[in-house]
C-alpha cells in the first residue's frame, strides 16, 4: 500500500497545499517518513489526513471559476464503523462548498472496499451545491454496487460512462469537460 501514490502529473497546474483557498493549504509532506496506516499497512505520505482511519485523499486539481474540483481517494470508504462520509464532508467537502465549488469529480480506482451506513451526509452534500453534481469515476464494480444497496446513486453520478481509463492522458481542463459532458447527457 505505500508504493501507492495520488496521481502528481498534474503538479504543473495545482497543487493544494499550495491553494490558499484548499483545505489542505500549507501542508508539508516528509517523504522519508511513513506515519499514516490503513489497518497496520503504512500508506505513501502524500495522501492527504482528514481524521478518518481508513479513508484518505488528494485534492488533484480545483478551478474556482468554473467551480470544479476533481479529488482522488484512497484506502476503504467505510460508514459504518468510522463514519468517513463525516470525515470527508467536514474537513474537504464543506470548506471546498464554501469556495463556490459544486462539481465534485472523485477519482475512486484505489478505494478498496465501501462501507455503507446512513445516507444523511450524501443527502447534505447533494443539498449544499444546488445545481452542481457529484461524479464518481473508476470505482470497483463491487463499491458500486454497495452504493446502489444503500441508494447513493441518488446522489452521486457512477458507472457505465464514468468509466473512464485514459483520464491520465488528458490535462485537468479537459478531463473536466469530458466528465461534465456526461453528467449533462446523463441529466438530461
Amino acid at each position: 500500500m505505500q508504493e501507492i501514490e495520488p496521481y502528481y502529473n498534474w503538479e504543473k497546474h495545482y497543487v493544494a497545499s499550495r491553494d490558499k483557498r484548499s483545505p489542505f493549504y500549507g501542508r508539508t509532506y516528509n517523504l522519508d517518513y511513513y506515519e499514516n496506516n490503513i489497518y497496520g499497512y503504512y500508506i505513501h505520505p502524500l495522501w492527504d489526513e482528514i481524521g478518518s482511519e481508513t479513508l484518505y485523499v488528494k485534492i488533484l486539481f480545483a478551478d474556482y471559476d468554473k467551480h470544479f474540483c476533481v479529488i482522488e481517494v484512497f484506502g476503504e470508504w467505510n460508514d459504518t464503523l468510522h463514519n468517513d462520509i463525516m470525515f470527508f464532508k467536514r474537513q474537504v467537502v464543506d470548506p471546498l462548498v464554501e469556495e463556490g465549488i459544486n462539481q465534485f469529480v472523485l477519482l475512486g480506482e484505489n478505494i478498496l472496499d465501501f462501507h455503507g451506513a446512513e445516507d444523511d451526509y450524501y443527502a447534505e452534500w447533494f443539498d449544499d451545491i444546488e445545481d452542481g453534481w457529484i461524479a464518481a469515476v473508476n470505482f470497483r464494480e463491487h463499491v458500486e454496487q454497495e452504493w446502489k444497496r444503500f441508494r447513493l446513486d441518488y446522489y452521486i453520478n457512477f458507472g457505465g460512462t464514468l468509466q473512464l481509463n485514459n483520464w491520465r492522458t488528458l490535462a485537468p481542463d479537459r478531463f473536466y469537460e469530458l466528465v461534465k459532458n456526461l453528467i449533462i447527457r446523463r441529466l438530461a
